[in-house]
């Protein structure tokens, strides 16, 4: 199983826009391209298929109430050949190797995952979900054309995108496989571990403002120095994250003005990104973050700008599948390891449906979103055996 899954992941590849790397941008060409051929793969496995509104692919195998197995197939620009490939793929080969069940099973292929071309992003997760807003079709990428187009030449339909939601009733929950796109696993030498949940995450634009000045002839008693102050500021930021367990916060982007290294730094603008498990630890630390930032200015006699630009709030992924994932992770002689995931996936759209749960692979490097990607064929057969436990101990417990 792991032979075909590597070889299929390594031809999925070859369907991009770009020469000689992976970018597969929602409802491209290429998209187009990795739809049918996913497609055929699904058959082959025993599926039946079908693109709906959105652009979702779907394959289906049983009657009745369904378990919901899904990942995304679009990139990010010049990436690797797992995320959310992997996890599509993966649950191919794990539903054809488990055979007949008592309940229905879906693999759903999202498009859309990763928010690159248009404004919106999980608009693939969020149809089924019932929570796509239908005013993200008006939202057009860098060539203007608007994901509504995009949709109609794709061959989806924007007037049917309500009709893909799924009813609460008709689902038994929904699995998602995927890389941890973190170091953790690898430190710990694990091959996989579960989810408890998606980090929470909340996003600030800061501006520092003090005096532009001659960098030779302003005292430094008498400066105002935004740069100063920031980096003080940066680095409360970053004990602010290292304070609060699994908590992590980030300052990613920094811009000085004017920039010139002959001059004292008038303003400073940077990024913070704040990410946690549990939703009112990162509000405790936000505050936290906030009133160092605040000290740190009155100090150093600048002015503070701090403006809310994003915020998310945690999923966590329901006991009953962490539990049920658990046991198949045991099942193959392997210890059990919870781990939050810090990065954003499908299910957390999802879980405005149903209760989610999610297995992580091991990504070498915790490396992720760049050609380097890479996972090993002996822990792509792990978490195919995961799956295909799982599969066989839910159908005994539903």
């Amino acid at each position: 199983m792991a032979e075909r899954l590597m070889r299929r992941l390594a031809e999925l590849a070859t369907l991009s826009d770009m020469p000689g790397g992976l970018t597969r941008l929602f409802l491209s060409a290429p998209h187009k391209q990795a739809v049918e051929k996913v497609g055929a793969w699904m058959r082959e496995a025993g599926l039946s298929t079908h693109v709906d509104a959105i652009g979702n692919l779907v394959g289906r195998k049983g009657e009745g109430k369904a378990l919901l197995i899904g990942s995304h197939i679009d990139t990010v620009r010049d990436a690797g050949w797992y995320d959310g490939n992997f996890g599509v793929l993966a649950a191919i080969e794990a539903v054809q190797a488990a055979g007949e069940l008592p309940y229905a099973v879906e693999i759903l292929a999202f498009g859309d995952e990763e928010g690159v071309r248009f404004p919106q992003t999980l608009s693939g997760s969020r149809a089924v979900a019932g929570s796509f807003d239908a005013a993200a079709l008006a939202g057009r990428d860098a060539d203007g054309v608007s994901m509504g187009e995009a949709l109609l030449a794709f061959g989806g339909d924007p007037g049917g995108i309500a009709a893909v939601a799924r009813r609460p009733e008709d689902v038994l929950g929904y699995v998602e496989l995927h890389i941890e796109q973190g170091p953790v696993l690898e430190a710990e030498d694990l091959a996989v571990g579960v989810v408890t949940a998606i980090n929470g995450a909340s996003r600030f634009a800061v501006v520092v403002t003090g005096d532009a000045g001659h960098a030779g002839t302003v005292p430094m008693v008498m400066r105002r120095d935004a740069l100063a102050a920031a980096a003080e500021m940066v680095v409360a930021v970053e004990a602010v994250g290292r304070a609060h367990g699994d908590l992590v916060a980030t300052v990613g982007s920094l811009a000085v003005h004017p920039g010139a290294p002959n001059s004292v730094p008038g303003r400073v603008n940077f990024s913070i990104d704040v990410r946690a498990p549990v939703d009112e630890a990162r509000y405790q630390a936000v505050l936290a973050m906030a009133a160092a930032l605040e000290r740190i200015a009155e100090s150093r006699n600048v002015d503070l700008s701090l403006t809310q630009t994003h915020d998310a709030p945690a999923v966590a992924c329901a006991p009953r599948l962490q539990a049920r994932l658990a046991d198949a992770v045991a099942s193959c002689g392997l210890p059990v390891r919870y781990l939050p995931s810090g990065a954003g996936h499908d299910a957390m759209a999802v879980a405005d449906l149903c209760d989610v749960g999610m297995l992580f692979v091991r990504c070498e490097g915790g490396v992720s979103h760049t050609p380097e990607e890479s996972i090993t064929m002996a822990d792509a057969q792990v978490a195919v055996d995961v799956l295909v436990g799982f599969l066989l101990n839910f159908a005994v417990q539903n």
